[in-house]
């Protein structure tokens, strides 16, 4: 089982979000630095995370998460 990296603490100005703030803060910082770690590929940040890619695209979009290009797909040599 793979180890998930762990996020940096919240700076102090970003603590007065409230509970929901910080959850979602947390929940951007730990997608950001799966994707980083798995170089953007968003099906392995998924699968290290437990879970479903579509979720994971969903957060993504709803967090705002700024992480690395998808790696290009491979074209078969024919």
């Amino acid at each position: 089982m793979a180890t998930l990296p762990a996020p940096s603490p919240l700076p102090p100005r970003e603590s007065s979000l409230g509970y929901h703030g910080a959850v979602s803060e947390f929940k951007r910082r730990l997608i950001e630095a799966t994707l980083h770690r798995m170089s953007g590929n968003r099906t392995h940040a998924a699968r290290v995370l437990g879970l479903q890619r579509t979720y994971l695209l969903r957060l993504i979009r709803e967090l705002g998460v700024a992480a690395p290009p998808p790696p290009a797909r491979r074209r078969p040599l024919a």
